[in-house]
Formats: C-alpha cells, structure tokens, sequence
C-alpha cells in the first residue's frame, strides 16, 4: 500500500463517492484510475405511502461519512495523503432544510417517487401550459431560436423536481413558513453533502445536477426566472450554480480529521459519462442500473427533443461546455432485483445462463414498467406485465422475457436517439450493474447492429467525478492520459444485427404489442 511503499507517505490519491438509489459508496484512486480501497453501503428507501419514496438526509450523511472512512481504511492510507474529493449523485432527489439551524423540513424524496403524478398531469394539461406552448410555438416562428422550440414542447415529469417540489410546498407548513421567511434551503443530494461537509457555509450545486432539475434553463445556462414565477418558487431557496470542476470549498477538518478539498460536484450519468471518456461528439453511453439512461455528446449545443429525450449540461470546466441528449428507463435493475425476489433465481450472475438455456421466451413479453414508462411513449399510468403465459412457461422462459424487456427497451431509446439527433454515433459504451449481463449486452449489439464496449469497472460515475477532480488538482493533467487509462472487459459484436434477424423482429414486434396493451392501466384513483 501507498504508507509502506513510501515511506514519507508522499503518494497522494483522490477519493469518489457515488450517493445511487440502491448503495452509496467511495472508491479511493491511484495515478492509474486503479481502486486501491473501497467501502460500500445498501441505500434505505422508506416507503411512507404507496408509490412514495424517500431517504432519510441523515441516515444519507451519516453513511457519507462511514463509506469515506472504510474505504481509507480498506486502502490503509492517511487523509493527508488525499488530494481531492469527488462527489457524485442521484439526480432529481432533493430535501429542504432551515438555512440557520440545518435542521431538513422533510426526508429527500426521490426520482423515482409517484407522489405528483396527478399535479403533473393536471399542468401538463392546463390552460397555462397550452398558453405557454402556442406562445413559444410563434416565438420559435418569428426568431427560429432552437430554445423557443424547446419551451414549446416542454412537459413537466414526475422525475423533475418541479412538480415534487411544489408538491412539498402545499404539504408541509413548516417549509411555507420558513420559505416566506427567506428561511428555506432547497437542495439535491450533493447540495445537502457540500452544506453537511462545509458545516454550512456553502449552499451550491454544478451545472449538471442544476440540469437534470426541470428549474434551469440550459440555453441561459441559469436557474429558469420563467419557471421560478411560473410555479411560485422563489429563486433565493435555490443553490448557487457552480462549474462541475470547481473547488467548491474543504471538508471541515472535525469531519475527517483534515481538510479536504472538494474538486468537483457532478450528477452520475454525466459522471458517468465522463469515467467512460465520452469527449466527442455523437459518443454514446448507456448506464443500466436501477434504471437505464443512455446518453449522447451533442457537443456545445443543447438538444431540443420532440420525443421525451432531455436536454442535459454534461459538465462545464473552464469556460467548455458540454451537452448531452438523454432517454432513459426508469426499471432495469429494479425488474432484475424484483425476480430474484420472486425466486425465479438465488443469484444474478446465473440470469444470462438461464436466458440462454431456453431457445425463446415461449411467446412470453415482459414490461418493465413499476414507475411508468419513459421515452418515447411517456405513460405514467403504464403497468408491469407478463404477457403470453402458458402451461409450458418455466423460470427459464420468464428470466428470459425479463432480461429481453432490457434490451428492447435499450433498442427503444437507441432508435430515437438516431432519428432525432441526426447525429452520426461514433461510439457505444456501456456501464452499470446490469451491463455486467452477457445476454443483455449481446442482444444489445445484436439490436442496435453496432459494436458495444463494456469496461473492466462497472462504477463509471465515481471515476467520472474522481477524473473531475483530480484535473481541477493536475493530479491528472489532460483528457488524453485519461483516455489512455480506459481499461476494456469486454467488446460486443454484432452476431445477426437486426435487419437480418426475422426471429429478433418477431420478438421485438410481439413486446411492442404488450407494451402498447399495458399503457394507460391505471385510472384516476
């Protein structure tokens, strides 16, 4: 290790924590990318509803703070000897806390929370918003500004914030007392671990995580005035926006025992994003966790989307900026953990084995769709289903339809990712837990008629944030050296890409029919 190598401990490293849906964990880096220690933790949802979900922000601090100290431990290294800190995180998962005491007015509620679904529908469908979109509709007529387009086609999602926030305001009075009192601090997830971190003397955030909020407005690259008036938030509840790679401050020293500097602040696609070195433009990549997100560079232009993609800042360092166009599915993982559940199998690794051991899935569709469905059919109401059960489906048959549901959903957001950016795709990368599936990831390739790279390290996001950081520091100098620390598993050639593939036409064409029959399942309750 580092201490007994040398001597003097001169060897210095970057640590990266990842704050995901499931598990919050930290790797510690060496010159070579290499981990050289790491702690995890299970994230605890709390479900104080149905289709609620939350975290405690205490429980979310208290395990920072634990991974940080196992996995300096698990490399046996000094503080001292940590030039930076990288921080990464969900996005759209936010809590609101008392600006003099610190003290949260409400657990985070997450991404992934239902609780607005029926203010998202009723906005989406009222007068104000028709208004909004013919107005915009003629501005874009008159000054063929992209970003005229773009307002005319927004709609709000339960995945933003937007509505979730309004949602918190009418609910909690302790948070409309503390707002009209020029009391209230809003925050995402790295918001609130830089406010713990500092002991509270920042309240900031990047221009990626301000991004994925549905508050900013990426061509203004600045919190939306527009939307603040519109939905009554005042924009003094609101973080500072700062570049991605920044030094946004140190950790106070009682916290660690030294001060770190914390270098960079970033949301994990677009970390991830960056840990897979997607610098050019038309580079794709495509994390399947929890949920799906595949990710395109459109380089210094935001992308306006008719289909449900989402115009997104990857990062700004320096004066650079960097978009990205983003389809995403919210249940991968989660279909994935809810079979093992189920006991359709005792270990993940044995899915791609069971998948291949039966021809087909029998006729058998899954929808993986427990929170909605994403672009480009963007159904909230949308159910999970099994389609096309008979008495001859087995365990086999039906971890087969799963696995596939994956991979045609990863088809879906690829087509629309084609037609809609009209931009030539150079390359695929792929990351995240579920990419670790051989199944998945070849009919993949085999759907797309592209190769697909897969990494020797799943855990894109905590390099990305640490590659952001260690640049702020020069620990890592250029783009360039960190492309040439980019170590490959796996590459996935296409073995009968689509076209000539009558049996994944059929396949696909069959889910596509079940996903169509599960839209709209759940009515007004």
């Amino acid at each position: 290790m580092g201490t007994q190598r040398n001597g003097f401990n001169k060897e210095k490293f970057i640590l990266s924590v990842d704050v995901g849906s499931t598990s919050i964990r930290c790797h510690v880096y060496d010159k070579e990318a290499k981990i050289r220690g790491s702690c995890t933790t299970k994230g605890v949802p709390v479900y104080p509803e149905v289709g609620w979900v939350e975290v405690d922000p205490e429980v979310i601090w208290t395990d920072f703070v634990s991974v940080v100290k196992g996995a300096m431990q698990d490399a046996g290294l000094h503080m001292h000897q940590i030039e930076a800190l990288g921080i990464t995180t969900q996005r759209g998962t936010f809590t609101t806390w008392n600006r003099t005491t610190g003290e949260p007015f409400h657990n985070f509620i997450t991404w992934q929370d239902q609780r607005a679904a029926e203010l998202v529908r009723s906005w989406n469908r009222s007068y104000t918003m028709k208004v909004i979109q013919a107005t915009t509709k003629v501005l874009y007529f008159l000054s063929r500004k992209t970003r005229y387009l773009a307002a005319s086609l927004i709609v709000f999602s339960t995945q933003h914030v937007t509505m979730r926030l309004i949602w918190a305001l009418t609910h909690y009075e302790q948070l409309r007392e503390a707002v009209a009192e020029g009391n209230c601090c809003f925050g995402t997830i790295d918001t609130w671990l830089l406010y713990k971190l500092t002991k509270g003397r920042v309240h900031a955030t990047d221009y990626s995580n301000a991004s994925a909020t549905g508050f900013f407005d990426s061509y203004q690259m600045c919190w939306s005035g527009f939307f603040s008036s519109l939905l009554s938030v005042p924009l003094s509840i609101l973080p500072i926006v700062e570049n991605t790679g920044h030094h946004f401050g140190c950790t106070d020293p009682s916290i660690f025992g030294e001060s770190i500097p914390i270098m960079s602040l970033m949301a994990d696609q677009q970390a991830a994003m960056f840990g897979e070195c997607c610098f050019d433009i038309g580079d794709v990549k495509i994390t399947m966790g929890t949920g799906t997100f595949m990710d395109i560079n459109t380089g210094s232009k935001p992308h306006t989307s008719v289909a449900g993609l989402y115009p997104l800042v990857g990062w700004k360092i320096g004066s650079e900026v960097v978009y990205l166009a983003e389809g995403n599915a919210a249940d991968t993982g989660t279909a994935i953990n809810w079979a093992k559940e189920l006991d359709l199998f005792s270990d993940i690794q044995q899915t791609a084995a069971m998948a291949n051991s039966v021809a087909d899935s029998d006729g058998v569709c899954f929808v993986p769709s427990f929170s909605g469905l994403q672009a480009p059919l963007n159904d909230p109401k949308a159910c999970a289903s099994f389609m096309g059960l008979k008495p001859s489906t087995t365990k086999s048959h039906l971890v087969r339809a799963i696995l596939e549901s994956v991979a045609f959903r990863n088809k879906q957001l690829y087509e629309i990712m084609l037609k809609e950016t009209d931009i030539p795709i150079t390359r695929i990368r792929v990351d995240g837990g579920v990419s670790s599936n051989d199944f998945v990831m070849q009919l993949t390739a085999d759907l797309f008629g592209r190769k697909v790279s897969r990494p020797l390290d799943y855990e894109m996001s905590c390099l990305g944030a640490a590659f952001v950081a260690g640049l702020g520091t020069g620990f890592w100098r250029t783009r360039e050296e960190l492309k040439k620390l980019q170590r490959t598993d796996k590459v996935f050639m296409p073995k009968t890409a689509l076209k000539t593939s009558p049996v994944h036409t059929t396949e696909l064409e069959s889910w596509e029919r079940a996903l169509s029959r599960s839209l709209n399942w759940y009515s007004k309750s």
